[in-house]
Parts: C-alpha cells; sequence; structure tokens
C-alpha cells in the first residue's frame, strides 16, 4: 500500500519534478555504490528501494509523453 501511495505522490508532480528527483536518486545511488566498495555501506536493502523509486518514476514520465501525443 505504501507503493501505492508514492506512485500516486509520484504522478502528481510535473515532468520537470520528475526528472530532477530521477537525477537525485540516481546520485544516491551512485553514492551507495561507492560506499560498498569501500564497506562502508550499512543500508543494503536502499538499493533495492532506490531502483524501484527509479522504475516508477520512468513509468510514470513513459504514461505522461504517451498522453500527451
Amino acid at each position: 500500500m505504501a507503493t501505492e501511495s508514492r506512485a500516486a505522490e509520484l504522478r502528481a508532480k510535473s515532468a520537470e519534478e520528475l526528472k530532477n528527483e530521477l537525477v537525485e536518486l540516481r546520485k544516491e545511488e551512485f553514492g551507495l555504490r561507492m560506499k560498498r566498495g569501500t564497506g562502508q555501506l550499512a543500508d543494503t536493502a536502499r538499493f533495492k528501494k532506490i531502483r524501484r523509486d527509479v522504475a516508477r518514476i520512468k513509468t510514470i514520465l513513459n504514461e505522461q509523453a504517451k498522453a500527451a501525443s
């Protein structure tokens, strides 16, 4: 149920806001990869959450693009 509210929250945002959030998630993912490489990563489950959020945002952006055309 948390994913439904997250998706609804994302659908309320504009395409530009979604793109900015996507960039931020990618930066966070990169930082986590660097921490994992040095052995400093504590929350490994965050990778899964970020990947799923990225997929949600990409899906919503694709839906918006299709609806616009």
